[in-house]
This record gives structure tokens, sequence and C-alpha cells, in this order.
């Protein structure tokens, strides 16, 4: 995609997903430190929210404070069956860029009733209900998202987590690459793709996404749903080889990030040849299947994959004359809380 042909540039979903990489470049990681000594502090951080405000952003941080062996003991839920956990002794973080998300409204009014004291909210709106109901509240610098899918945001939101829990563990190193991670997004982005392959991932019945749990291909299944209007389903790590291949068609396609080498022949066996369905790889490297590759961030790699993959579904978007900004039943609040 680029933001000079009107084909892309009428929609609001290209324009904020384009604004991402300069709210990636300026964002202010230092701002953050007293609130990662809170959370290390603390020691446990239960993160929570929904749809895409606890897909990547939580299971992202997850991830890499796992490869990074941080002594944090952090976990993810949504808000209703967050509500069903022991909650007295873990800090407690809320997502929501309305600040008016029903579960986890009810969740923080039942944590604020039973005195918890560590209750923070990150949301687009300052002095939401969501932000009254916290400790400590903090806003997004991304500002408003006109189109449904949330974007930009998303990608803030994951910033915000990385640096919190790099001053929580004493590692903050974020502040001094998010130059390069811009750039790399920009990359990612506007990397032309192969029409060819756009036509193929346009013309399937369902969109497979693999990849690890980190909240990238999760969130990018979603996306597809909100871009695309295709159905799609979210396999983690080599899930798609495990029966799922039981019930694909060879109309299917997958799109597999960063594969596991040692994974490709299994895959090709069961998919290519069994199902007869193609895979298309994002990869930092060339793989054995069609690859759309990508620059190599190291461990911020899952920002350049999710800009990739939005990448990819605004072309297939495009393709199939859609509307972006307007799907016909999505909404941009899932479920507003109401008194």
């Amino acid at each position: 995609m680029n933001g000079t042909e009107e084909r892309y540039s009428s929609y609001s979903l290209v324009r904020e997903m384009l604004e991402t990489p300069q709210i990636v470049s300026s964002f202010d990681s230092a701002a953050l430190a007293d609130l990662g000594r809170k959370i290390g502090a603390a020691g446990r951080l239960l993160m929570t929210g929904e749809g895409s405000s606890r897909l990547f952003p939580a299971k992202g941080a997850i991830a890499h404070a796992s490869r990074k062996g941080w002594p944090l003991a952090l976990q993810t839920e949504a808000g209703r069956q967050a509500a069903e956990y022991d909650l007295s002794n873990t800090a407690v973080f809320a997502l929501s860029n309305s600040g008016k998300t029903a579960e986890v409204i009810r969740l923080f009014k039942s944590l604020q009733k039973s005195g918890h004291q560590h209750r923070y909210s990150l949301s687009a709106t300052p002095g939401s209900p969501l932000e009254q109901l916290a400790n400590e509240g903090f806003v997004l610098s991304c500002g408003k998202e006109n189109a449904v899918a949330a974007t930009k945001s998303v990608v803030e939101q994951a910033l915000f987590y990385r640096a919190v829990l790099e001053h929580a563990a004493g590692e903050s190193t974020i502040s001094s690459r998010q130059a390069e991670l811009a750039a790399m997004m920009e990359t990612a982005l506007t990397t032309q793709i192969d029409a060819k392959l756009v036509d193929r991932i346009a013309s399937a019945g369902t969109i497979y996404w693999a990849g690890r749990n980190d909240g990238v291909t999760e969130e990018l299944t979603l996306k597809t749903n909100e871009i695309t209007r295709k159905k799609s389903d979210y396999l983690e790590g080599t899930y798609a080889v495990h029966g799922i291949e039981e019930v694909m068609d060879a109309a299917d396609v997958v799109l597999w990030v960063e594969p596991y080498e040692e994974s490709e022949s299994k895959f090709r066996d069961v998919l290519c040849q069994g199902v007869g369905l193609e895979i298309i790889a994002i990869s930092s490297r060339q793989t054995s299947f069609p690859t759309i590759q990508i620059p190599d961030a190291g461990d911020l790699s899952e920002f350049v994959q999710i800009a990739a993959g939005w990448n990819v579904l605004v072309e297939v978007g495009v393709a199939l004359s859609i509307d972006l900004d307007k799907p016909e039943r999505a909404r941009k609040v899932g479920n507003e809380f109401v008194d």
C-alpha cells in the first residue's frame, strides 16, 4: 500500500496504518520508568482487555518476557474470565481505546469494591469511565482512529507494554531502537506485494494464519475478518498439521508468519501436497514457499510482522473493491458499558 494513490489514501484505515511508524519513533518510553518500577515491585501482572486491545499487546509482551527470562509473573485474560480469578496480589492493567468496554469496566468496578489498589488503565480518551476506576490511568498519544479496525492504537499499546516491562526488569533499551524500528515498519507497510499472491489470497475460501503464540497472527486473523470480510482462522505454532487439514480445501490459503525452518517440509507434505492449498510466508528470510520478505528487527520483529500483515490485507481488500472503513456489522466499541 502507499499513501499517494487515491485507491489507498481515500481510506482512514490506510492513513492510520501509515501514521504508525511516526507514532513508534516519537513514543516517550522514558516517561514510563516510574510505572515500570511499580509493576516490578508488584511482581505479578494481569493484562486484560477485549479484542485487539489484548491479543498483540499482551501476548507479545508475555512472549518477549518469557524469551528474556524476566522474573515477572505475567498473564492475560479477557475481562469476564479474569473476574473469576483471585487477583488480590496481582497488579491489573486494562486496555480499552474507548475506555467504555463493558467487560473491563465491570472487572474494575469489582476490584475497586474489594479494595484492590493496583489498577492501571490505558485508553485513547482522557477522563474515560475506565480511567476513573483506575488507581492510575494513561492516555494513548496516537489520537482518535476513524476506521473501525484498530491499527495504530494496537501498536502503541504493545509498545507501551514493552517499555513498561523493560523498566520493570531494569533493561530499558527500546528508546534507542525506536527510529530503526519505525523505518523497518515503514518498509513492511509499503513493500509492493506480487499481484499474483494478492489475487491468490483474495480468491481464497478461508484465509488461515499460522505462527507463534505472540499475538501477531491472532490479531491478523481478526483483521482479516474486518478488512477483507473473509473467513479466517488462527493456527498456533504447528497446529496447521495436527488435524485441521481434514476440513481444509484446495481453495484455501495459509499465511505463515516467520516459519520454523525445520517444519517447512511437514507443512508442504500435509497442506500443499495433501490438501492442495498454497502456503505464503511472511518472513525475514527467504523460505521454501512464496515469501513476502520483511526486515529483521530482532526481538522487535513482531511489530514489523504486524505491519507486513496489514499491507497484505489492505492489498486484498482493495483488490476485492471493499470499503475498508465501513464493515456492515463490526463496531468500533465491541461491547459498550451501560449502567
